[in-house]
């Protein structure tokens, strides 16, 4: 007996097609690429309509192109979302607000163009960056080459 009503499968079919799984609605996730996976954690999560989102690396195992799509889709929920990223790119493109930790304890907060400085990119990452305007009011953050003397 199915104990989903019509509005769940509505509901269920609206996040497998805003992530991009529409087609895939009736494989296995184990026949499922990582990313693919991965988008199908993100659709679980949307179709439960949530008010708040806690998102641990929702960009892993994603091609860039999929990457974009997701942040893009979870910026336009419009809805509180708290995800940790490692791609400082993404954090300065997508984030309202940035938090940086080093070593478990904060070292920086507020906006990615307040935060995501050259000074603190070395200091806690031990690389070299440069950081321009990438349009819309974004950064773009280029980073490398590791540097010897850090940490």
């Amino acid at each position: 007996m199915d104990r989903l009503t019509a509005t769940d499968h509505d509901v269920v079919r609206q996040a497998l097609d805003a992530t991009g799984l529409g087609a895939f609605a009736e494989r296995r996730v184990a026949e499922l690429s990582g990313g693919e996976r991965q988008r199908v954690l993100l659709a679980r999560a949307l179709a439960q309509q949530p008010r708040m989102l806690v998102l641990d690396e929702p960009t892993n195992h994603l091609d860039i192109r999929h990457q974009l799509d997701i942040l893009e889709l979870v910026r336009d929920l419009g809805i509180t979302v708290v995800a940790a990223l490692h791609g400082l790119d993404l954090a300065a493109r997508y984030a309202d607000t940035v938090v940086v930790l080093d070593a478990g304890s904060v070292v920086g907060h507020g906006t990615p163009a307040d935060v995501l400085t050259v000074d603190l990119i070395r200091d806690v990452f031990g690389v070299a960056a440069e950081i321009g305007p990438a349009g819309k009011g974004t950064l773009r953050i280029t980073t490398g080459p590791l540097l010897t003397h850090a940490r």
